[in-house]
């Protein structure tokens, strides 16, 4: 008897790793090298390659693939339909599994439905990538990034909040309480 639950149509290979509490839903598939946290939420038609490790706590809504090489931590949010690239340069007629790049997301981020996420890309904690948009360098943790591609434009909170600074480069959050330093144009603390 398993720990976690999977629907009838769901397809969990031999080997895969799949922590206690998470669910998986219609039509996902889980691949045998791949390794799922505890208490994850998988939606429907959900792809997990080889080499996937995906962190406790983490939802992943509809229509995702995560492919390999892709590190999500705990605590992450992946909204429908958003895409994980592997390779920079891809050609039907050129095998270039040897050039996959790997790709972190960092604890709390979310990435908002139909954003793309390029290969060799590192999600900083609790950033925030806005619906549609194009992630094809690094977002710096806190970060409110949106556009094609992406730039930010503006903080979040661990909670979800926007941060307003003042100018000294303090904000609060106004749910918590708890306090952020914005200490360079490209770089926001938790205190």
């Amino acid at each position: 008897m398993s720990n976690f639950f999977a629907h009838p149509t769901a397809i969990i290979d031999e080997g895969a790793q799949i922590g206690e509490g998470s669910k998986i839903w219609h039509f996902s598939h889980v691949m045998p090298k791949s390794t799922l946290g505890k208490s994850c939420n998988i939606g429907q038609n959900v792809y997990i390659d080889n080499n996937v490790s995906i962190g406790n706590g983490v939802k992943i809504q509809n229509n995702v693939s995560v492919y390999a090489n892709v590190t999500v931590e705990d605590d992450c949010f992946l909204g429908p339909s958003m895409v994980f690239t592997n390779v920079m340069n891809p050609r039907a007629f050129v095998e270039r599994k040897h050039e996959f790049r790997n790709t972190l997301l960092q604890k709390g981020c979310s990435v908002g439905a139909n954003a793309t996420i390029v290969c060799g890309s590192t999600l900083g904690e609790y950033c925030f990538v806005g619906a549609g948009s194009v992630v094809n360098k690094d977002v710096p943790p806190y970060a409110i990034v949106v556009g094609v591609p992406m730039r930010i434009i503006g903080w979040m909170s661990k909670h979800g909040e926007k941060l307003n600074f003042d100018q000294n480069g303090f904000a609060t959050c106004p749910t918590t309480g708890e306090k952020y330093q914005q200490i360079g144009p490209e770089q926001v603390i938790a205190l």
